[in-house]
Formats: C-alpha cells, structure tokens, sequence
C-alpha cells in the first residue's frame, strides 16, 4: 500500500545533513513526504508551492530526527549467559570463560536446541523494546548456530523480524563468529568445512547482505577471516569484522583491505589500522555496552578517529555475554560519559553513520530522497537524547510504509 503524500508541520527538524546549524537542525520546520521519501525539508516559511496542498499534520513542536539505526546486534539468539556474567564479576575473565567451555559456545548450545519459532519470538521481545526507542532500521548477525543448519535458521528468523514488525532489518553472516566444540582444535577445517559452505548456502537462498568475522586471539587469525572474505568478495557480498576488542592483530586494516563496511570494537586499534580505514572508508562501530560490561579499561582511539576523519557509529552489540544491553538511547549516553564523544556525534552515530556501516545510503538524514524514516520526540535539544539515563522521550515513530 502506497503511503498517502503529506506536509509535517509545527516541527524542529534534526537533520544530521549538511549545513552550518549543529546537527543540521532546523528549527520551525515543515517535512514533505511523497510516496514514502522525503521531498522536502525547510523552514516553515519557505514551503515550495508544489507542496503547499498537501494534508498537513502537526507535531506540536516536538523535534524530529531521522529514525535511529542499530547497525550492530546479535539480537536472534537462545539461552542467557547470566551464570558467566556473575563468573566475571567474580574474577573469571572475558578469555577464561571462553576457554572454560563458555562464552558464545554455551550460547550456541542453546540456540542449536531452540526452533525457528522459538527464536522468533524471543528476539521479537527484544527488538519491540528497539522500535519503542525510536529505532527503525536494525542489522542482525548470525553466528551462534556454528552450524549450517542453525546458521541458516537465524538468518530466516532475521529475514522473519521485518515481516513481523514495522522495522528495516540487515542480515550479516557471522559464521566466523567461534569454533564449535565438534571442531575444537581444528580452526581451519571449521573455515572450510562448515563456515564457508554455509555462507554459500545463505547467499543461494537469499538470506545474507553482508560478511562478518571475529578476528581475535580467541576466535580466528586475520589468515582464516581473509579465506571467508575471500568467498564474500566473489558472491559479492560486502564485509565488516569485529576487530581489535581484546588485542590488535590488525583485523581492521584486514578489513579496511577488502573495503569492508565497517570495524567494529576496536578497542586495540592503532593509528596504523585508523589510517587504514580512512582510506577504505570504513566506518568505526563503537560498542561501549561490551566494554562496559567487560569492564575494560582500554577505550576505542576517539581521538585518532576524529584526527584521520573516520566515521564514528555506535550501537547495541545486543548479545548475551558481551553487552546484554537491549537500548540505544543508553548506549548513545555510553557513548558520551565513556568514550567523551559529543552528543552531535553520538546522534550521528546512530543515525547517519550507522547508515553507511550497513551499506545504505537511503537513510540516516532527513533530506529530499530520503526515506521517511523518522523519530519524533518530546525533547526541547536533541542533546537530550544522550543526556537522560534511563529515560525515553519518543512520542512516536513514523515509517516511510506509514508516513
């Protein structure tokens, strides 16, 4: 069904385009919307004739963003990890629990032994609690079957999301997430014996838009990732990789050598692997639920970000050991009070910035040809957005299928 053409009036309008207004806000503003894209944004004096005629609704006042992006979760999933959590808290660390049987392998356990329904409905719980935060637009990752058979299922279950709610939903196979039990030892045969064929058969039936791997000390050498993206390259599918979270073996210049998307974690980035994304265009996905939830001490090179002009991103990392976080308000807050990133970028993190992580270039501002993905606020500043803990001002969502 074709959204009705409409003029949004008594509104202020936070871009996050160009301009010199921060956060290319304008205020006393007026939306166009056609065919469910934006046609139009400006003050609300200089309102084109064409689109004078158009129904108006008023938002009274309220501020207006574009919809928000999570542009990195692990939202399908089984089980909990709350048992490992209070292992963490008692000592254990992030790598002892992992080698001691835990970590995303009990999470795999669990996510083999649950049905497609079941999957469904859990991650549906967590991603309504998304959408009731402003968030239209989500990616989901595969990763906790490790098999091909389990791999496909969440990426049918992530397919399933959108179709079940009013949200934009990005698939990644993350196939080399971790080695199975079934493969302990033997990295290289999993690669080649279970993960690649599986990426081959996401992408026959249609289930995968992008690639993503884990390269870290306790998961995949940046040799093995580079064997995966290779097949990615050829079925033409973009990449993106967890890199550099508890050591640089310098995955992101890995990934910035393949044009990848995005890295994200990054915590042990180095100026070498920032310059190599910036010349890539690889944006950074900051993740500050996991290191908050880690407690880590080493914090993401904001600073070297900011020096080599590499776009920052922020989001969820929704998962159930690392950052069972489940807002995206709290994490833009993270953003800021962690990692002293400016609520101008932490918004942009989520909106415009995390567009370009998953590859899109129809969202994340509000400008003409965009589509009419919107958040609307009971906020007076948009700084609001990151300043509140615990708070959440959205009024209402609106989507370019309801505009």
């Amino acid at each position: 069904m074709t959204a009705m053409p409409q003029l949004l009036t008594d509104l202020h309008a936070v871009t996050m385009a160009g301009g010199d207004a921060p956060y290319g806000m304008i205020r006393d503003a007026v939306i166009a919307i056609q065919d469910g894209k934006i046609a139009w944004v400006g003050p609300q004096t200089e309102v084109p004739e064409e689109f004078a005629g158009l129904d108006q609704r008023s938002l009274g006042g309220r501020v207006v963003t574009p919809g928000l992006i999570d542009c990195h979760t692990h939202i399908v999933h089984g089980g909990d990890r709350a048992v490992e959590f209070e292992m963490r808290l008692n000592g254990a660390s992030y790598e002892e629990v992992a080698r001691a049987g835990g970590g995303i392998v009990s999470t795999v356990k669990a996510t083999r032994a649950a049905s497609e329904s079941e999957l469904l409905q859990l991650a549906l719980r967590r991603v309504d609690v998304l959408i009731a935060e402003g968030v239209t637009t989500i990616e989901i990752k595969s990763g906790y079957g490790l098999d091909a058979e389990t791999e496909l299922r969440m990426l049918r279950v992530a397919r399933a999301i959108a179709e079940q709610r009013p949200i934009r939903a990005k698939t990644t196979f993350l196939g080399a997430h971790a080695t199975p039990a079934e493969y302990a030892g033997r990295d290289d045969d999993y690669i080649d014996e279970v993960c690649i064929p599986a990426l081959r058969a996401a992408h026959a039936e249609g289930l995968v838009d992008a690639v993503d791997g884990f390269c870290e000390g306790i998961a995949f050498q940046p040799a093995q990732i580079a064997r995966v993206f290779d097949v990615a390259q050829e079925l033409g599918l973009p990449v993106k990789l967890h890199a550099e979270q508890l050591s640089n073996l310098g995955g992101a210049k890995l990934a910035a050598s393949y044009g990848a998307l995005s890295a994200d974690h990054i915590e042990y980035l180095d100026e070498d692997g920032v310059k190599a994304m910036a010349q890539a265009g690889t944006i950074a996905v900051i993740l500050p639920g996991a290191f908050y939830t880690l407690r880590e001490t080493q914090q993401p090179p904001v600073e070297l970000l900011r020096k080599h002009n590499v776009p920052m991103a922020l989001a969820t990392d929704i998962n159930p050991g690392s950052s069972p976080l489940n807002s995206l308000l709290l994490t833009m807050n993270m953003g800021c009070t962690l990692f002293r990133m400016t609520p101008e970028e932490a918004l942009r993190g989520v909106t415009q910035n995390a567009a370009a992580a998953l590859g899109l270039t129809d969202l994340g501002t509000i400008a003409p040809g965009q589509v009419a993905d919107l958040a609307v606020w009971d906020i007076a500043e948009p700084a609001e957005l990151s300043y509140r803990i615990g708070f959440n001002p959205l009024a209402f969502r609106i989507t370019g299928e309801t505009a």
